[in-house]
């Protein structure tokens, strides 16, 4: 999965959760530059993961809501999927060197007091 991949995933949640929210809210929220942000909302839009629709905020500006449509839902739920399944390879290798250090710690403070005796 690439980094791409990463931040769609993390977008369409975003937008299944705040489809009202602003571009520049969503760039905050995400974590990227309202630049990055439209750049990767177009190639959502341009997939046709994500609908655009106007509605009015108020009588003198307009305001758009990202909707995910159903290939959006499909494409957000395999995204999911691939994600966690790296992460949780991530995690045992991460716990595994955890446990590795641990005992290179416990190791030689054991060798020290047999030492001692």
């Amino acid at each position: 999965m690439s980094s791409t991949d990463d931040l769609s995933v993390t977008i369409l949640r975003q937008l299944e959760a705040s489809p009202e929210a602003s571009q520049r809210e969503l760039a905050r929220s995400v974590g990227v530059s309202l630049g990055r942000l439209n750049f990767a909302l177009r190639a959502l839009v341009d997939k046709g993961w994500v609908k655009v629709g106007n509605f009015g905020r108020s009588q003198h500006k307009l305001g758009y809501a990202y909707l995910l449509t159903p290939r959006g839902v499909e494409a957000k739920a395999k995204l999911t999927r691939a994600f966690l399944h790296r992460k949780m390879v991530e995690y045992d290798a991460l716990r595994a060197q955890i446990d590795g250090l641990r005992k290179e710690l416990v190791a030689p403070d054991a060798s020290r007091s047999e030492r001692k005796r």
